[in-house]
């Protein structure tokens, strides 16, 4: 069988939330062994839910993508099948330890002693408030690869502020940019794409330090503050008021080159004439030529024809008036349907899917994008699946969203050769379990 592109290589997923499962997924994915602690008498919100045992009634006031739950029941194992953990935890193994106490610290330090890598994106402190440092770590392995990946860095003024993905954009300012220019910033919904570009980086951070490590010997100590990371998402406006002093506000749907028209706009829903509010098409016109073949192929209406709009020029300084004009005519329109015919025609266009519809996408179905796999606390899901395909090796699906201790004699008696006695004595300590502590809410 073809080697995976990181077999053989070992990492410790000390990871919360998503800015770092996200990363370890990536490199689970590619075929790295990930072994992820898990403490039994601590929750981490947002990791594996918001709570270990929430109240059947949070279930229906939760938004699906946060606390949906199988058949909308909250089960006996709540922690094994929020969606947020979910999505994450595929290719992934689970065991349980205590870190806060010195045996289970020890345990850790043996796991380092034989992987390669240790990646944690908690709060800045929480490494250190359990000893975990770099040169700990190194004491353990002198080869080991550490990443960090804090919200704004393990120094300045910002080091210690706890941060999800909405507060980063909040803090640097891309709210700003990305919202409606007649509404006000907080009317803004939560995006937390800073959370996925941090793990893509991470992960790639990661394999150009087993490059450097094949190489040269060496481990070493790697730093992704998130804010500076998720720069990248608005580099135009760092740009424009670096060279030119002038502070960008919201553009709305807007080309950012100043290419008109772009935008969003409506369509119908499925088998009515009703316009909906969950069925939207984004078009952008590129060049003149491109709105003369977008005017034809919704059928030449006078307004396509009209001679003002026929330069770049004219249709940006009617833009909004174009606007309105395009939307009456899609509210009338398939997305689907309409994206084909205006593709066909040489004009970017592509239906804006909620994340349902997404199931049902022909483009996603031939990619094999979802893959089936079937969890002992939920039953089977189709779940999203590895984001690329290699020619020359496996990038596979082997290991479905992990069961909280699942793995505990795997890495205990095989990977760290724990004697019997022992076992049976972190088992009786609590470290070794299979569902939180009873205490923990």
């Amino acid at each position: 069988m073809t080697q995976k592109p990181l077999e053989g290589v070992r990492v410790i997923d000390l990871c919360v939330v998503w800015a770092g499962p996200f990363a370890t997924m990536l490199l689970g994915d590619l075929g790295a062994e990930v072994i992820k602690p898990e403490n039994p008498f601590v929750f981490q919100p947002m990791t594996r839910g918001a709570m270990a045992r929430p109240p059947q009634m949070l279930i229906g006031a939760s938004i699906a993508w946060a606390g949906g739950l199988p058949h909308n029941e909250v089960g006996d194992r709540p922690w094994d099948y929020n969606p947020t953990f979910v999505s994450l935890y595929r290719n992934k193994k689970s065991f349980t330890v205590d870190l806060r106490r010195p045996e289970g610290l020890d345990i850790l330090r043996r796991l380092v002693a034989v992987s390669d890598v240790v990646y944690e994106n908690n709060a800045t402190g929480t490494m250190e408030g359990l000893g975990i440092t770099y040169e700990w770590l190194k004491a353990a392995n002198p080869k080991i690869i550490f990443v960090r990946v804090p919200a704004y860095g393990s120094n300045g003024p910002y080091a210690h502020a706890r941060a999800l993905g909405v507060h980063l954009e909040a803090v640097m300012g891309h709210s700003l940019l990305r919202g409606y220019d007649d509404a006000d910033p907080s009317s803004n919904t939560a995006i937390y794409s800073g959370d996925y570009l941090a793990g893509a980086q991470g992960a790639f951070a990661v394999m150009t330090a087993l490059w450097n490590r094949d190489r040269t010997g060496e481990g070493q100590l790697i730093e992704i503050a998130q804010a500076e990371n998720a720069a990248a998402m608005f580099t135009q406006a760092i740009m424009d008021y670096s060279l030119n002093g002038n502070v960008q506000g919201a553009m709305t749907n807007r080309d950012i080159d100043g290419r008109s028209p772009s935008g969003v706009y409506p369509t119908v829903s499925p088998g009515t004439a009703a316009t909906s509010d969950d069925r939207w098409i984004a078009i952008s016109i590129d060049t003149d030529e491109q709105w003369s073949a977008f005017g034809q192929a919704i059928g030449s209406p006078p307004w396509a024809t009209d001679p003002r709009f026929a330069a770049n020029a004219g249709r940006l300084e009617h833009h909004a008036e174009i606007d309105a004009h395009i939307a009456a005519y899609t509210a009338t329109q398939d997305d689907y349907e309409l994206m084909h015919r205006l593709q066909a025609a040489g004009v970017a266009a592509t239906p804006v899917l909620e994340a349902s519809r997404m199931f049902d996408d022909p483009h996603l179905r031939a990619r094999d994008f979802f893959k089936t796999q079937t969890q002992p606390a939920s039953g089977a899901y189709e779940y999203v699946g590895p984001l690329w395909k290699l020619p020359g090796t496996p990038v596979e699906y082997l290991q479905p969203p992990v069961m909280f201790g699942e793995h505990n004699d795997y890495v205990y008696r095989d990977v760290l050769e724990v004697s019997d006695a022992e076992f049976e004595a972190l088992k009786a300590g609590g470290h070794i379990a299979t569902e939180y502590d009873a205490s923990v809410p």
